[in-house]
């Protein structure tokens, strides 16, 4: 790293109007000129497959112990989600901030940081992740106890989740891996490592549960399992990169400003995950408060569905979050503009159609998870036809938080959601919830939530936006004048 930080004194940045280094033929994307509605399009698509098939380690394992296990183990798998996010999520914000910082010196030609803040985010995942292994095998059974974890399902959850954060240093080095990767528009080979850990997965777990008969244990150890093949082929890939995001593993370390750049958006990042996963936490205490196998099953396959249309509108959100932080560090404010805009048109046609659909076809994708179970399928029903339907806001309000990271804007998007989300799902539970004891009470709250925080983010943007704009053209005027000698 000592030679990274002596070349990054001559670090040169380019200006608005000059010419930039040419995104490289192959998986990059320039976005920081030419068209954009195709490009958008082009850099979300593979991200929204890569997603769905992330998903589908989850969702393989709740479809396998649901059909071969039996409902307990079920509720077990299921159960587990809000508490894995609660855990990861502060550690996913950094890849954010490792997404934006590589963007944003990828944007303004900083060449040489960006070679500094690929080591720096690789090394910063594998702390991350052995980190996240020592807390969740040490604490799953407690924090299980904390969030009423039905008795008749605590101990299979906890053997998941103890399997399941054995695999977090992997987990972690893909996250922040694929980030990398994405800052200069390639969302094609991470992709294509997903679909190959995806497959990988699904085969174990029929391997593991139908022929070895290990309930919850064969689907965590599939899914770590798939988790360490995505990791290593991430891996590869950015060893092997011939660019300004290639690897050298003997340069691996922590450059304190790379880490305090990657901490001023992916803390606020990580933070505002949190945020959202401790509401869901206390849902879920909520919903397992009912002591219902059902009621808890059919809300765990039911957020399994929810998933796949969060997975396609999430995608816009990290895209606005890419371009817009790529153009911001060029000064092409204009196309920061137009990016917002676009993608708030897709995830608007992606949320509507797809949240819609999946509402309508509830039955049938609720068999999916748990066939002949009619309580079961009926309560997966009735969940989808509160969430779906509104699921769109819930894009609306991330693709908004994704241009304000672009922009350097990430603590406000936590404060908003600390008291849009968090705060109001809180007061929901303790008062609404509290004269209506039902689990459709439950639910309403999401559209809630996402409105009243969406709104805010709107209202914030338009607020800051002339500020920010020309505060990084005044930078890049300062930096075009000619320097003198003395």
């Amino acid at each position: 790293m000592q030679k990274l930080r002596a070349q990054g004194a001559a670090s040169q940045q380019t200006q608005p109007g000059q010419a930039r280094p040419k995104a490289k033929p192959g998986y990059s994307i320039d976005m920081v000129s030419g068209p954009l509605a195709g490009k958008l399009l082009v850099f979300a698509l593979p991200l929204m497959l890569s997603s769905l098939l992330q998903l589908l380690f989850n969702a393989a394992d709740v479809v396998v112990v649901g059909r071969f296990a039996g409902k307990e183990a079920l509720a077990a798998v299921g159960s587990t989600s809000s508490l894995i996010n609660l855990l990861v999520n502060l550690f996913v914000g950094f890849s954010v901030g490792s997404n934006v910082t590589v963007a944003r010196d990828l944007g303004a030609g900083r060449e040489d940081d960006v070679r500094r803040s690929v080591h720096t985010a690789i090394t910063l995942s594998l702390v991350s992740g052995l980190l996240l292994m020592v807390l969740g095998t040490t604490l799953a059974h407690q924090l299980l106890i904390w969030t009423s974890s039905p008795a008749d399902v605590i101990g299979l959850a906890t053997i998941y989740l103890r399997i399941y954060f054995c695999g977090m240093p992997a987990n972690m080095l893909y996250n922040f891996g694929a980030a990398i990767l994405r800052a200069q528009g390639d969302t094609r080979r991470p992709l294509y490592f997903l679909a190959i850990a995806g497959v990988t997965n699904v085969a174990l777990n029929l391997v593991f549960v139908i022929v070895l008969h290990m309930s919850v244990a064969g689907v965590a150890l599939a899914t770590i399992i798939s988790q360490y093949i995505s990791a290593a082929l991430v891996l590869l890939c950015l060893v092997r990169d011939q660019g300004l995001l290639h690897l050298d593993l003997k340069n691996l370390g922590l450059d304190k400003r790379v880490v305090r750049r990657i901490l001023q958006v992916g803390l606020p990042a990580g933070f505002q995950g949190i945020l959202f996963s401790l509401s869901n936490v206390v849902i879920q205490s909520s919903i397992n408060s009912f002591n219902s196998t059902a009621i808890v099953a059919g809300s765990s396959a039911s957020s399994n569905i929810e998933g796949f249309v969060y997975a396609a509108m999430n995608a816009f959100y990290q895209t606005t979050l890419t371009f817009a932080s790529q153009n911001y560090g060029a000064g092409e404010c204009r196309r920061v503009d137009r990016t917002l805009l676009l993608c708030q048109g897709y995830v608007l046609a992606t949320g509507l159609v797809l949240g819609n659909l999946v509402a309508h076809f509830g039955h049938a994708l609720a068999s999916i998870y748990a066939p002949g179970e009619e309580e079961v399928i009926a309560q997966v029903i009735i969940r989808l036809g509160y969430v779906c339907r509104l699921y769109f806001l819930c894009g609306v309000m991330d693709t908004m938080v994704g241009v304000l990271r672009g922009l350097g804007y990430s603590v406000v998007p936590m404060v908003v959601s600390m008291v849009g989300v968090c705060g109001v799902r809180l007061l929901w539970v303790a008062t609404v919830f509290q004269i209506y004891r039902m689990p459709e009470v439950l639910y309403l709250s999401y559209p809630v939530t996402w409105t009243i925080t969406a709104a805010i983010h709107i209202l914030f943007f338009l607020f800051i936006r002339k500020h920010a704009y020309a505060k990084v053209k005044g930078i890049h005027a300062i930096n075009s004048q000619p320097q003198t000698e003395g």
